[in-house]
């Protein structure tokens, strides 16, 4: 029988349709990504007194586990939603007012309780074998982008168990558009104005946005090897963005010093709807609020100056949030 072979390989997956239901499912899409499921069960030999050199070949498996890593690729407005409900909010979609095939994801950042998250199941491996992890969650997520290319999703997912099984068949590859980074604009506003007030044009450089969803994979005496339910603390969010050594870089850095409360919104347009709505492109927008971490040193870049900064998200009592992603497309569901 002829082994696997790489270009078979696949990711199917599945969104829960109930919160936290932690059943494997069929799968309903194609991830347009790669990455392989590691099995992490913790299987070991017992250490024991019985007269063997070698030791006998006594094991346990005292817990089931398994994770995803899923490899960096380029952000779509179809499939990055798939990361934010793993890891932010479970959302529901709210039609364009204007246009009804067009629709509206909101995923606002927890503040004074946890968010409702949606579990998954996926599907890895070639054409010798599939192997099914189910109840996923994500660990968390990175956007990152520079002028000239496009905007690169990559996350860490984990999963209660994994098993052998079988692909889900007559799937289709979904639809998706691209976010390219140069499509990109950035706003940075005081807290007492409103995200997207003043543009901030000809500076930003590349930018990285890291969410760490902190989840905690709770082990309790159930019944079950593998875990009973996922804990949902609190998120860490920064923000890094790097600048050319102007005037707006300068004013940021300021601002950092004298510990001075920031709006950022970056917002990316894509493609045109067929028909416009509110909303004219594709486009996902992010408002964070909070204050500037870091900043390091003068850097250089093809002999231009360069200025990184660290935001960290935080909430900002006039605004009363922390922030939203907004990510607007055609999907009336996430299939």
């Amino acid at each position: 029988m002829p082994g696997g072979i790489r270009a078979l390989r696949k990711i199917q997956m599945a969104r829960n349709a109930d919160s936290d239901s932690g059943a494997a499912i069929d799968a309903t899409s194609i991830w347009r990504g790669t990455g392989t499921i590691e099995d992490t069960r913790n299987l070991y030999f017992v250490a024991e007194d019985v007269g063997l050199l070698t030791g006998s070949d006594r094991t346990n498996t005292s817990m089931l586990g398994g994770n995803l890593s899923l490899d960096a690729v380029e952000a779509t407005y179809e499939q990055f939603p798939h990361l934010l409900e793993m890891s932010v909010k479970a959302a529901t979609p709210a039609a364009d007012s204007d246009e009804g095939t067009i629709y509206i994801y909101t995923y606002a950042l927890p503040t004074t309780s946890a968010n409702t998250l949606r579990d998954y199941t996926f599907q890895g491996g070639d054409n010798q074998q599939a192997e099914i992890l189910d109840f996923v969650h994500c660990k968390d997520w990175t956007l990152s982008g520079e002028g000239g290319g496009a905007w690169m999703m990559s996350a860490n997912l984990f999963g209660r168990q994994v098993v052998n099984g079988s692909f889900t068949g007559a799937l289709t590859l979904p639809t998706v558009h691209n976010m390219n980074f140069s499509k990109t604009k950035l706003y940075i506003d005081a807290d007492s104005d409103s995200w997207g007030t003043t543009i901030k044009s000809n500076t930003l450089l590349k930018a990285s946005i890291k969410y760490n969803a902190n989840l905690e994979q709770k082990a309790t005496a159930d019944g079950n090897l593998y875990y009973s339910w996922v804990q949902t603390p609190a998120p860490d969010i920064t923000v890094t963005l790097t600048f050319e050594h102007d005037a707006t870089s300068v004013l940021q850095k300021t601002a950092w010093r004298v510990e001075t409360p920031k709006l950022i919104r970056l917002i990316n347009e894509g493609t045109a709807f067929a028909v416009a709505g509110v909303y004219t492109y594709r486009t996902a927008i992010f408002d964070f609020a909070g204050k500037w971490l870091s900043f390091g040193k003068i850097g250089e870049q093809n002999g231009n100056d360069i200025l990184e900064g660290v935001f960290q998200v935080r909430y900002n009592a006039t605004q009363a949030s922390a922030g939203n992603i907004v990510i607007v497309n055609s999907l009336s569901t996430l299939p």
